[in-house]
């Protein structure tokens, strides 16, 4: 079995790109792993913390990772993911040998405003999201066409 490595990129890979991660590791099988990191490393969202946990996946113990440093390294990846606006998107470096560079758009959980609740209530809608992208992107992924083009 093919494993396919994808990459989670967005500013400070401590919201969008750490939920993408977690939920493709939880929900891709063997065949897909998935691994995150910022254009700038920033501190986890304690807000998104306590979303994922919601749903039963703890990322608590998760370090932010710079892509730049993932670069320099010579990691390889099949797919480069932005999840962040697509001006912020368009800083993201591109890796030897990438097959796919994708762009999904999510609002950071970081501008939200409001009452703790209404914070994290943004940051579930945000969650969820995530979730129902990955999902779709996992059955797309499945179609060994999808690598191809």
């Amino acid at each position: 079995m093919i494993q396919r490595e994808i990459l989670f990129v967005c500013i400070h890979n401590s919201a969008r790109s750490q939920m993408a991660e977690a939920f493709l590791n939880q929900l891709g099988g063997e065949s897909l792993h998935a691994e995150s990191a910022g254009l700038e490393p920033g501190k986890l969202n304690p807000n998104v913390i306590k979303v994922m946990q919601e749903v039963g996946i703890d990322i608590s113990k998760k370090n932010t990772q710079g892509v730049y440093d993932l670069f320099k390294q010579g990691r390889k990846y099949n797919a480069v993911i932005t999840v962040c606006d697509a001006a912020s998107a368009e800083s993201c470096p591109i890796f030897p040998g990438m097959v796919k560079r994708i762009g999904w758009s999510f609002t950071d959980p970081s501008s939200f405003t409001g009452t703790e609740e209404e914070i994290l209530e943004q940051t579930r809608v945000v969650r969820d999201k995530i979730k129902k992208v990955i999902s779709s992107f996992i059955e797309e992924a499945r179609d060994v066409s999808f690598w191809l083009n």
